[in-house]
């Protein structure tokens, strides 16, 4: 009877377990297939097999248009999210300064606000100092959000280095640079991996900052996916999302079969 007692708790966590991952899948799962329909409109269960949809894609030229442009947006935000967030956590993470806590909470900040209020902040700040709506003003509402990323991660990474490594190069003549660049930086590359990642994706799948920063040249992919939607309900939009879902999935095999992704997020 105790036994009985005892296995109900693990019967029925294992059921809320169970039932979470369906209701966080079953949708995503209900994309792919409708991806492959080969009806012209968007319903489940499907009628029969298609791949017509995904040579819809390459057919519409604004989706390639404002493909290309996400792309060059994700990889600029990710460049610069690098080239700001990695000097700056390696200074902050060890820093015994009373305020270091306070820049680093403050840089880290766009993580708990919402998207539609950066945009929105963005937008009014960016026209008021000159840029407007333009990709200068896209790339960088999207550093912005892409910046913590790279600082969460290289940040912990690196406080959890001993510093011995760096002292020992240093005492045996290597300067500064010497001792980032041939001690440091291999050191932190993981962590810079796992935060270009995970900001090349945030930036690629964002449409609150985006859509605020929308025009003929700037309109990035979901921009373009949602006024598609607007106006037409075929499967094209779901053979794209599962499209960019195996991009994602991709990026996430290569970077583990690289560095590993428990060894990326484990000091984090």
């Amino acid at each position: 009877m105790r036994r009985n007692q005892s296995s109900l708790p693990d019967v029925a966590l294992l059921a809320f377990v169970v039932l979470f991952f369906v209701f966080m899948l079953a949708p995503i799962l209900v994309v792919v297939v409708v991806s492959f329909t080969s009806a012209g409109f968007v319903a489940f269960p499907i009628p029969g097999w298609s791949t017509k949809w995904f040579a819809r894609i390459f057919e519409y030229r604004p989706f390639i248009d404002a493909l290309i442009v996400s792309i060059e947006v994700a990889i600029g935000a990710t460049l610069l999210s690098c080239l700001l967030g990695v000097p700056a956590c390696l200074y902050l993470a060890r820093s015994r300064a009373k305020w270091a806590n306070a820049v680093m909470t403050f840089l880290l900040s766009p993580l708990s606000m919402p998207m539609i209020v950066i945009g929105f902040a963005s937008l009014f700040f960016l026209s008021a100092i000159g840029i407007g709506v333009s990709f200068t003003a896209l790339l960088i509402a999207h550093t912005v959000v892409c910046l913590p990323y790279v600082l969460r991660t290289v940040a912990g990474v690196y406080a959890g280095l001993p510093r011995s490594y760096e002292e020992a190069a240093a005492i045996l003549g290597a300067s500064p640079l010497a001792v980032f660049w041939h001690v440091t930086l291999p050191l932190i590359r993981p962590g810079i991996m796992a935060g270009s990642l995970f900001s090349f994706l945030t930036s690629f799948d964002n449409l609150p900052i985006s859509y605020f920063f929308g025009s003929a040249d700037t309109n990035t992919l979901p921009v373009v996916m949602l006024s598609y939607l607007e106006h037409q309900f075929d499967p094209s939009v779901a053979a794209l999302s599962t499209l960019q879902l195996l991009l994602a999935v991709i990026a996430l095999i290569v970077v583990d079969r690289i560095y590993g992704i428990d060894r990326m997020t484990v000091s984090s």
